[in-house]
């Protein structure tokens, strides 16, 4: 009797101790089910590909903000690198949205990745994502600001550089005016109120003319230049100021090389370079311009023997109202627009154009344009030729 006791004792401990460890495996399983979760979360149905579809950033942050889901355009401009937010700033945005709920739109400057100093703005957007998730969209707006910034800076030396001449013109009225009994101070005046003048006219048409190059259709019916004209041409109009300094321009043999463009603008940039040679130019120097033809990529080249260009400032000499010699540009009238112009035109013909110089040792400027290819003349199909008739008194 107290055998089948036993025997009835263990199998209900063995069933009991069965149980409890059937129990213990569906508790860890579940368990396990939801650490998965959270390691490999699965985001809403259409999320993917709307992600690969944006050309901005696009990023889906998990309960514990780790990046579960990014759009190439995140990596790219660095605001996720090793599955996580590199900004901070971004990491408590997306803490108040969880908070409030609430979409939130903000303007940011940020780092541009992990590394480096370089700062990117940007117009960021996040919402929540179902119940879990937070989607966060980030626009780069850095180049739209670069050129609001451009555009101010512009209007702010427009502004400083036309403030100088309407100045001196305004005076220089008002002195001729009460010198008037006053031959000699009359005509010094008059000098001087007429240098002034031109100045501003200068000025104004550059103005006028850099606007229109950076107008879409500058080159809408571009025609095929002989470059060798067109250097004639611009060297022609510098040929009396560098006669008067006793500065005497050389130019090289004939290319035959041809272009595609517009005539007046590329002897407007070509006459800038040759201008600025002279104006910095010593007294008794020469100035060599030469065009050379070489794999389809025309060079015009303007070399001259002036005071040179420190090293400093040969990246800026393409900026708009910039001067390396702010005293001697006054002197000679410069705008501060003549190689900001060449810049737009050459761009505007497919070119580029580089500069090397050494303080002291003269400077030299470097257009290349792509050469113009031969047009291709279809044969005409023979046709008969007409019969020409006898007039009276003729014979055939």
């Amino acid at each position: 009797m107290e055998s089948t006791w036993l025997v009835l004792l263990s199998l209900a401990l063995g069933l009991g101790v069965g149980a409890g460890f059937v129990s213990l495996v569906h508790v860890a399983e579940r368990h396990g089910r939801r650490a998965a979760d959270v390691v490999n979360p699965a985001v809403p149905d259409g999320i993917d590909q709307v992600l690969d579809a944006l050309e901005t950033a696009g990023v889906v942050l998990d309960p514990s903000n780790n990046v579960i889901k990014t759009s190439p355009g995140a990596l790219t401009l660095g605001l996720v690198w090793n599955q996580q937010l590199v900004h901070p700033e971004l990491l408590e945005l997306a803490r108040r949205v969880r908070q409030t709920g609430d979409p939130i739109s903000e303007d940011l400057v940020l780092s541009r990745g992990p590394f480096g100093d370089a700062s990117m703005r940007f117009r960021v957007r996040l919402a929540r994502l179902g119940t879990r998730y937070v989607l966060l969209l980030a626009e780069d707006r850095t180049e739209a600001f670069r050129l609001d910034e451009v555009r101010r800076d512009f209007v702010a030396n427009i502004s400083h550089e036309l403030k100088t001449p309407i100045a001196s013109v305004g005076l220089l009225a008002e002195a001729l005016n009460q010198a008037a009994d006053e031959p000699e101070q009359v005509r010094r005046f008059a000098n001087r109120l007429t240098t002034e003048s031109a100045r501003l006219g200068r000025l104004t048409q550059e103005i006028i003319e850099l606007s229109r190059l950076q107008a879409q259709d500058a080159l809408a019916e571009p025609e095929i230049l002989s470059v060798d004209d067109i250097v004639a041409a611009a060297v022609d109009q510098s040929r009396v100021v560098a006669e008067a300094e006793r500065i005497t321009i050389v130019i090289g043999k004939k290319s035959g090389a041809r272009v595609f463009g517009d005539e007046a603008l590329l002897i407007v940039a070509v006459h800038n370079l040759v201008a600025n040679a002279v104006n910095y130019s010593l007294e008794g120097s020469r100035v060599g311009v030469g065009v050379r033809l070489q794999k389809g990529i025309v060079e015009i080249t303007v070399t001259d023997q002036g005071v040179g260009i420190a090293e400093s400032d040969l990246d800026r000499v393409f900026e708009r109202f910039f001067r390396v010699d702010q005293a001697r540009s006054r002197h000679t009238g410069g705008t501060g627009l003549g190689l900001s112009i060449v810049k737009h035109v050459v761009q505007n013909h497919g070119g580029d154009i580089r500069v090397w110089s050494q303080p002291g040792s003269g400077s030299t400027f470097t257009i290349r344009l792509p050469e113009a290819a031969a047009p291709i003349i279809e044969p005409r199909p023979n046709k008969p030729r007409p019969v020409a008739r006898a007039a009276a008194g003729d014979t055939l």
